[in-house]
């Protein structure tokens, strides 16, 4: 009996985490920086399916749109509106940057929800890629556009004179902490999302709160549909936000 029910518990054991593990495609061995993983499988295939949706969903140009050019033209106007309300005219020289970072993190969150799927933005490696990129390219813009006056950015002539430096101290160390929270917020609500997700999905093997179980997991994958766009949109209005600090430094 004891041996029956030590069986049991095993069968019933599961672990949520187990889900993000990096893992070689071909092999068993270790994962050195050269091994095509899960990863880089899943990188590959939202490469394709942003070209797919972008490229050969628009092609035709049609006057009445086909379903996937009226979703492409879509994201084309939210993001380009998005972009012009934030960072301004000046902004729309980079809408294609910011364009492409958005549709990867749409893909990216919107395909780890698919059965067996790796979710890469779960990921702190792929999310702090992203938004140290950010961070490095606003950062670079803004010299380039201003010179030293970029670095009005962390003088704030509003305040009065004597708290200037305080203030310039705990804006320059906001400012180098963006990349940090910008690449934790993703990756962290992403994480959370499908682990609660997996937990509910091994409890809806005891019989006796399956039918909760199955419920809550249904209930968490709608909702996870609806973060998996907010995280893309958020990340992509931060984008803006920092481009126009750096197009525009003045406080």
């Amino acid at each position: 009996m004891a041996t029956e029910a030590q069986g049991e518990a095993t069968d019933l054991s599961f672990h949520p985490m187990d889900q993000f593990i990096v893992r070689p495609l071909f092999s068993d061995g270790p994962v050195h920086w050269y091994t095509p993983t899960n990863v880089t499988l899943w990188l590959f295939l939202i490469v394709l399916a942003t070209l797919g949706l972008l490229v050969l969903g628009t092609r035709g140009r049609a006057i009445v749109p086909t379903r996937g050019q009226s979703i492409a033209e879509m994201a084309y106007g939210l993001v380009h509106k998005m972009v012009s309300d934030i960072a301004g005219k000046d902004g729309l020289k980079y809408f294609p940057y910011v364009m492409t970072l958005f549709m990867f993190i749409v893909f990216a969150n919107f395909l780890g929800l698919l059965p067996m799927a790796f979710t890469v933005t779960s990921h702190i490696a792929v999310t702090g890629v992203l938004a140290l990129s950010v961070f490095l390219t606003v950062t670079a813009i803004g010299f380039i556009k201003n010179g030293a006056h970029f670095l009005d950015l962390f003088w704030v002539r509003s305040a009065p004179l004597a708290i200037r430096p305080v203030l310039a101290v705990i804006e320059v160390i906001s400012y180098f902490v963006r990349p940090v929270s910008h690449s934790i917020r993703l990756a962290g609500n992403m994480i959370a999302g499908h682990a609660v997700i997996k937990v509910f999905a091994g409890f809806a093997a005891i019989a006796a709160v399956a039918p909760v179980a199955i419920v809550a997991v249904v209930g968490m994958y709608a909702f996870e549909i609806l973060v998996a766009f907010i995280q893309a949109y958020v990340f992509t209005i931060l984008t803006c936000v920092y481009l126009k600090d750096a197009l525009h430094p003045s406080h």
